[in-house]
């Protein structure tokens, strides 16, 4: 065999041992701003529900934390791929972008952008992709004080950090345990955070506001 034709056999028989080691439910690609705590809670409820990595990938966005950064790398990974990762391109039904609101000048733009790529990419199947932000306001944890408290006014960071640390003593961001700290109170949060669903959306960017119970519930049904 010519060597030309060696590097597309070994990429082949790689996709060939993906496929064989892939459930029989959709690719998901969730890329996000943080680089410790989202990514060791959502890997937790994977482990937890036993959904194989090679259909849930979990990578922090190698652009940079702002949320147009983190929307264009989830973009960029699914066409690209990595193959230090073992992520072929193209390989995913549905991709979600993680991000916080803060103070962040990106974060409308990215809202804009995610929903734009919203069933404009195909995947290698040829389908159309799911394309979402997951954005919190202010920040992430306010997905896990909810699991504790109702929230209905706009709170800083910081008050979200300090009326967490009572029900996780010490909290701070990148520690892991935390899905399993605050799974007991998972349908509580739940119900508060499709609560503040109907006060308001993403774009307010100013009143409380979490998407991540929709990826949690897709996350925790995926294989039913």
């Amino acid at each position: 065999m010519g060597k030309d034709n060696q590097p597309r056999v070994r990429q082949a028989a790689q996709l060939a041992r993906k496929a064989g080691n892939r459930g029989g439910y959709d690719r998901i690609l969730i890329v996000t701003e943080g680089s410790k705590t989202e990514p060791h809670y959502l890997a937790d409820i994977r482990t937890d529900y036993r959904l194989h990595t090679a259909n849930v990938q979990l990578c922090p966005s190698q652009f940079g934390t702002t949320p147009l950064q983190v929307v264009e790398f989830a973009e960029h990974l699914f066409a690209k791929g990595d193959p230090a990762q073992d992520i072929p391109p193209r390989a995913f039904e549905q991709i979600y972008a993680v991000f916080d609101r803060d103070a962040h000048f990106t974060y409308h733009n990215a809202l804009t952008k995610a929903a734009a790529r919203n069933g404009r990419l195909r995947n290698d199947l040829n389908k159309s992709v799911h394309f979402a932000a997951i954005a919190s306001v202010p920040c992430f944890e306010l997905w896990l004080l909810l699991h504790f408290n109702e929230v209905l006014a706009p709170l800083h960071r910081t008050d979200v950090y300090l009326r967490l640390r009572p029900y996780l003593p010490g909290y701070s961001k990148g520690q892991p345990g935390h899905y399993a700290n605050t799974k007991p109170h998972l349908a509580v949060a739940h119900k508060r955070a499709e609560h503040l669903a109907t006060l308001a959306d993403a774009h307010d960017g100013i009143a409380p506001y979490t998407d991540v119970h929709r990826l949690v519930h897709l996350l925790t049904t995926l294989k039913t």
